[in-house]
């Protein structure tokens, strides 16, 4: 199993994901991180490079673990941009 599954296997079956670990997620989905300036504060966004599909987040600090909510939203954009097959609850 690659990194990639490691990672998406982790975002699926935890509650505990960090920023470094999402950014080395989307990179290997061919997102890119667009920077936005310096009044986004805590904002980031990834693009990814063959459809557009945007995702963004708000960056945890100040340690590196997500927010719930965070990894939720993470999921979500995830499988409606078919990465992921939506979690039986």
């Amino acid at each position: 199993m690659g990194q990639r599954e490691k990672l998406l296997r982790k975002l699926s079956e935890t509650e505990s994901y960090t920023f470094r670990e999402l950014r080395s997620l989307l990179s290997k989905l061919d997102y890119r991180e667009k920077k936005l300036g310096k009044t986004s504060g805590s904002r980031a966004a990834f693009i990814h490079e063959g459809t557009g599909h945007i995702i963004r987040l708000h960056k945890p600090h100040p340690g590196d673990e997500l927010k719930k909510y965070a990894i939720h939203e993470l999921r979500q954009a995830l499988i409606r941009a078919g990465f992921m097959k939506a979690l039986e609850e």
